[in-house]
């Protein structure tokens, strides 16, 4: 990233009201990398009907851990829809990582190899996670284009809402971090 390029790693992208018909359209995106070569984000609010036990049925692992059987899986962005993305608490102590795992800085991690679920099948493996099919991506440049356009509102993104919000709320939840309500927001961008 050159000088005075705006990072929006470790950060939330909040679609702005406008952004209807959209495939983005409501939603939270945790962004995990944000580079000179683009973007990657992982949507954190739009459940698809799978559960964790049916993903794991499908890969040929059983899951032992009963507190993520009915998790859902969700739809993180339309990239690369048939592969899973593993969001997950960073991991101290248990002799380390994945085979590859990305490390956001000052965040979250995000694992995209199937040892996650192996670990997570045999009851160890991250406590916290958010399991995704697919991600959202952007080319050099289109997000900062897209910021520029008023599509997305961004905020330091913060873990509880990730792992700990009911998923209805997390668009609103995400918002009360700038302190601001979804009615406070125009449809129309900020154009006099």
């Amino acid at each position: 990233m050159g000088a005075g390029t705006v990072n929006f790693t470790n950060q939330f992208l909040i679609a702005m009201p406008g952004m209807v018909g959209d495939t983005f359209a409501g939603s939270v995106i945790y962004l995990c990398e944000h580079t000179d070569k683009g973007a990657l984000g992982l949507v954190i609010n739009k459940p698809i009907d799978i559960t964790l036990r049916h993903l794991f049925e499908k890969v040929e692992l059983s899951l032992e851990r009963e507190d993520l059987a009915a998790l859902p899986v969700y739809f993180g962005g339309p990239v690369q829809t048939e592969r899973g993305f593993v969001l997950h608490e960073k991991l101290d102590g248990e002799g380390g990582h994945y085979s590859s795992t990305l490390q956001i800085p000052g965040g979250l991690e995000m694992t995209t190899s199937k040892d996650v679920l192996e670990a997570l099948s045999s009851g160890a493996g991250p406590k916290k996670l958010l399991v995704t099919l697919g991600y959202a991506g952007w080319a050099p440049g289109q997000l900062e284009d897209e910021m520029g356009r008023n599509s997305w509102i961004n905020v330091d993104a913060a873990p509880d809402i990730i792992f700990d919000t009911p998923v209805e709320q997390r668009y609103d939840k995400a918002l009360s971090l700038l302190g601001i309500d979804a009615f406070m927001l125009s449809q129309d961008a900020g154009h006099a």
